[in-house]
Order: C-alpha cells, then structure tokens, then sequence
C-alpha cells in the first residue's frame, strides 16, 4: 500500500489518556503503547495514532473534523460503548449508503460509527 499523500497518522487531545485508552481498548481493540502519563499511541490494525493530555476544544458541530469509524452492527458498539462510559450525542440516523451514530468518548472527544446494514439488521 502507497503510503505517500495518505492519513499516516492521528492525534487527538483528551483530558486523561489513561482513560481515552481504556475506553478504545474495551469497545474497539485498539492496541496501545504509553509513552508517560500524558501521552499514549494506538494502532487500530489500520491506522496508527495517538491522545495527549490536553482539553479538546472544539466538536464536529463547531467545525471540528469528525473521525468516522466503520462497524459491521451498530447495536453492539452503542452497548459497548456506553457500558464503557461513552455518551451517545446522535442516535442511529440513516443516510444514502448506510446509517451511522455520534458518541463521545470519556476523555471528550467526540466521533461517529458507520455501517452500511440497516440499523434494524
């Protein structure tokens, strides 16, 4: 794979990475290396990344750039998340092509999940 004028890369802001980790690891598998108590990278199989200790200042409604991740059944990753300490900020809404929720996770970021099965199934 090409690798040249690709996303290599991600780092968001959270408040504790300690927790941003924990919450990635139990809902989504994510691995992780910390580098000290302000600083964690992951790998998610597909793209590498990180959070560092800081206050996210800025949301997708705001003009924040929303990270979309891609699940099979969103049912599933909504119980996931929440029972990880996650908020669901937008309900499962349909689109053309798929349907996809908004959630923020404890450490303040906030992301979305897609599929391309009907929310139901």
């Amino acid at each position: 794979m090409q690798r040249d004028h690709r996303i290599d890369y991600i780092e968001f802001a959270t408040q504790d990475p300690a927790q941003s980790r924990a919450f990635f690891q139990a809902v989504f598998g994510w691995q992780f290396q910390d580098y000290g108590p302000d600083y964690t990278a992951f790998d998610d199989g597909r793209l590498q990344g990180g959070f560092y200790r800081a206050a996210p200042v800025a949301t997708d409604t705001a003009g924040a750039p929303l990270v979309v991740l891609y699940a099979d059944q969103l049912q599933p990753v909504i119980d996931a998340i929440l029972a990880a300490g996650g908020e669901l900020l937008k309900p499962v809404f349909s689109f053309p092509g798929g349907s996809r929720f908004h959630f923020r996770e404890p450490g303040g970021n906030a992301l979305a999940v897609w599929s391309e099965r009907d929310p139901a199934g």
